[in-house]
């Protein structure tokens, strides 16, 4: 028998990213009031988070800040009293006056600036990116710390208020709905209210000189101007999509859902809760990159709004996002996803087999394999129970799941549940807990 990740937070530090837990607490909301002048790169911060203890009293807490953000000063209302605070190896490390008493809530206020860069990490440099005019903060899965103090685990979901002021000529971009946008003089203040819970790796600021272009009744896209004939035929069935993928996984999770466009070349999409960020590169006109926009829409529902518990369980996020990929195909063009899964089952043969998929590894979690064979791992799911229990057990996971987080074993009940468990329990222990390829779905 395969043994799954575990759920709960073990250790002190996270296996996948290395980086050491901020234990004690939970943050409920972040406000983040933030001035940004692209030009010279120039960010000035204010993070206020709405913070509840756990079950004893907290002396001291740590979140996580990266080195290019360096924190000014540091405050708690109430009879919360901070007595000092320090910022070394990406932490910002805060002592209390007086033990916090267990199960109490309280704002801690957080001054702090710099010039935001990515941090190097195991998967290359992530977080706030610098474009040609503007920028944009891809996380996943520990970047967040580059632009803003927070406990960066994919656990620790809070709702965010963004208050963000820009030079005028540029639009920003972030999850949540549009609250207020106002300008005085050369600078245009906008404030975007994100009432789902996210994981902080999903919080994302897209600064660029945008021009919307609506695509339906709950889709937008955020471009370059000159790129609307591009923009206009590569997102063109882009509300289809997000219909169908209701149909298939039940009500679309969030107000709208947008689309950003850079400037700049991507080498991959890359998606942010409530909205996807592409690069020019993807978008000719021709199509071709059509398999990508389904992908990342799918992740609103696998991933943002049903988020991971640890990251050991990266196959739920990718292996749906890829399925969904078949899916669309299926739908849109009558390929029927047997046959797309056999198609990439004969690559995977030539590939080593050497992949654990219930628990890949911080060198392979992003590997294509994960996204392959998690994919095959749903197909199997759907050949074992048929189209009807298949979608009704995704729809109900979801709904379980829907602005939370979940577990492989979560979605496993799910089919379980829709189907006979032993078989279920007997797929489960091919794809996820060997290494070897299982036989491919009869």
């Amino acid at each position: 028998m395969f043994t799954l990740c575990p759920a709960a937070l073990s250790g002190s530090r996270d296996p996948y990213t290395g980086v050491e837990f901020n234990l004690g607490f939970r943050v409920s909301h972040y406000a983040l009031n933030l001035d940004y002048k692209v030009e010279p790169n120039a960010l000035a911060g204010e993070a206020v988070l709405r913070v509840v203890t756990g079950d004893e009293e907290l002396k001291k807490m740590s979140l996580d800040l990266a080195a290019g953000m360096v924190t000014r000063r540091v405050t708690a209302d109430g009879k919360v009293k901070v007595a000092k605070f320090k910022q070394s190896g990406g932490k910002l490390r805060i002592s209390f006056g007086a033990p916090v008493p267990a199960g109490q809530e309280f704002a801690l206020t957080i001054r702090y600036g710099g010039n935001p860069k990515p941090i190097r990490t195991t998967w290359g440099q992530i977080g706030w990116e610098e474009t040609e005019s503007g920028a944009l903060v891809a996380s996943q899965p520990n970047g967040a710390p580059s632009w803003f103090p927070c406990d960066d685990h994919p656990s620790q979901k809070a709702t965010f208020d963004f208050r963000i002021a820009a030079d005028s000529p540029f639009t920003v971009v972030c999850p949540g709905t549009l609250i207020s946008k106002r300008s005085t003089g050369s600078t245009t203040r906008w404030h975007y209210a994100a009432e789902s819970p996210l994981a902080t790796y999903l919080a994302t600021v897209n600064v660029g000189e945008f021009t919307a272009f609506d695509l339906g009744r709950n889709t937008t896209v955020f471009a370059p101007a000159e790129l609307k004939s591009q923009v206009n035929e590569e997102f063109a069935r882009q509300q289809d999509m997000l219909d169908f993928f209701e149909e298939r996984f039940g009500d679309y999770p969030f107000p709208d859902y947008r689309v950003v466009v850079t400037e700049d070349a991507l080498e991959i999409p890359l998606e942010a809760q409530g909205l996807s960020i592409f690069g020019s590169n993807h978008v000719k006109g021709d199509h071709v990159f059509e398999r990508l926009i389904a992908h990342e829409l799918s992740h609103q529902w696998f991933g943002n709004s049903c988020g991971l518990s640890v990251w050991g369980d990266i196959w739920l996020n990718e292996g749906f996002a890829c399925y969904s990929e078949w899916l669309w195909l299926e739908h849109s063009q009558g390929v029927p996803a047997h046959e797309s899964a056999r198609s990439h089952y004969k690559v995977l043969e030539r590939k080593d087999q050497d992949l654990y998929l219930a628990d890949p590894g911080a060198r392979d979690m992003f590997d294509d394999r994960v996204y392959k064979r998690g994919a095959l791992f749903v197909h199997s799911l759907r050949r074992e129970l048929g189209d009807d229990a298949f979608f009704r057990a995704i729809r109900s996971h979801l709904a379980a799941a829907r602005h939370s987080t979940t577990t492989a074993s979560d979605a496993l009940s799910a089919f379980r549940s829709a189907g006979n468990p032993a078989a279920i329990d007997a797929l489960a222990a091919d794809w996820l807990g060997q290494r070897a390829l299982p036989r491919f779905p009869a």
